[in-house]
């Protein structure tokens, strides 16, 4: 194919090798093909990331009544952050007020990329949830290409095109880092997220921030990137406090990476706060019963959930909708770690 003219299902055909009833008959879902043209077909549509003209109407006049949220962590991820469990409650809580399903969709490698691809070209689902997304995440934009209705839990960067909810994380992290200051503290290091996603970029940008405006020097020495896990968070303080064993406050990008950093200070008989003050962000359940508990940033997580679906089906059903852009607020909470 040449030029900038889109695939028809004629092409997809000669591609795949079979007529174009048979390719018609994979995307309306007919069983009427055998599992080895079907195969053929749906590489073929991947190949020429062809949309069916169909797939615009289907989602007004023949939905499906489900939507995908789409995680691409792993299982064990999946199950030891809680983020992903207070969202997942806050997005069945919106659906549950529908008639539509949830589809959880794991995204750990090539194959289950093609089921996704699969499911949207055969359009097996109305719309799509995304979490984790990472800067150079190819399936925004190849759901942004498919015309499927897409929101994104966080953005990309600051240029983002979909539809998305966030939490205000660089307000929130400037929020710890000033408490941290305004309780003395002058070494104040900061284990961030990954920095491949707006959300580890921007709470950084928050510890900066706080520095700035309180007129006192950001050294970059205390910064350790860290990936949103709790061996994540052990290994950036071991780090941390080799290059800066006079540090006295540690704010962290995430709840469970603060549980690990003060497991890792206990080790090594640093008094929490006495010798390091720790703050976390996200205000999960893991930050109630840490010792000492754990002053964090609390995000609304289930909310963000809750309005994450509330503006797909909006998008699903109201064909001219256009695309929001929200971001929620965030809060301190003062605990004994600080």
């Amino acid at each position: 194919m040449t030029g900038n003219r889109r695939p028809t299902i004629k092409t997809v055909a000669a591609r795949a090798g079979v007529g174009r009833t048979t390719v018609s008959r994979v995307i309306n879902g007919s069983d009427l093909v055998s599992a080895d043209a079907r195969a053929r077909v749906l590489a073929a549509i991947k190949e020429l990331n062809y949309v069916p003209n169909s797939v615009a109407r289907g989602l007004v006049t023949n939905r499906t009544n489900a939507v995908a949220l789409v995680i691409p962590e792993s299982e064990s991820r999946l199950g030891s952050e809680p983020f992903f469990a207070g969202l997942i409650r806050g997005v069945s809580g919106a659906l549950a007020e529908t008639r539509t399903q949830l589809q959880l969709m794991l995204v750990r490698d090539q194959a289950e990329r093609d089921q996704l691809t699969a499911s949207v070209a055969t359009r097996r689902v109305d719309g799509v949830l995304l979490v984790s997304v990472h800067a150079h995440d190819r399936l925004p934009g190849m759901l942004e290409e498919m015309g499927l209705p897409t929101v994104l839990a966080g953005r990309r960067d600051e240029r983002e095109r979909l539809s998305y909810v966030d939490s205000d994380n660089a307000g929130g992290a400037a929020a710890a880092v000033r408490h941290l200051l305004a309780r003395g503290r002058r070494r104040v290091a900061t284990i961030t997220g990954a920095l491949d996603m707006d959300v580890g970029r921007s709470r950084l940008a928050g510890w900066r921030d706080a520095h700035r405006a309180a007129g006192v020097p950001a050294d970059e020495s205390l910064v350790e990137v860290g990936d949103f896990t709790e061996e994540g968070g052990r290994r950036a303080i071991r780090s941390l406090l080799e290059r800066a064993p006079d540090l006295d406050a540690v704010f962290a990008a995430s709840d469970l990476m603060a549980v690990g950093a003060l497991a890792e200070l206990r080790c090594r008989g640093r008094q929490v706060p006495g010798d390091v003050a720790v703050v976390g962000f996200e205000d999960s359940v893991l930050a109630r019963h840490t010792n000492p508990p754990l002053t964090t940033v609390r995000q609304p997580v289930e909310e963000l959930g809750r309005t994450m679906a509330r503006i797909l089906l909006t998008e699903i059903t109201e064909v001219a909708a256009g695309r929001q852009q929200l971001t929620l607020p965030t809060e301190l909470v003062v605990r004994e770690s600080s």
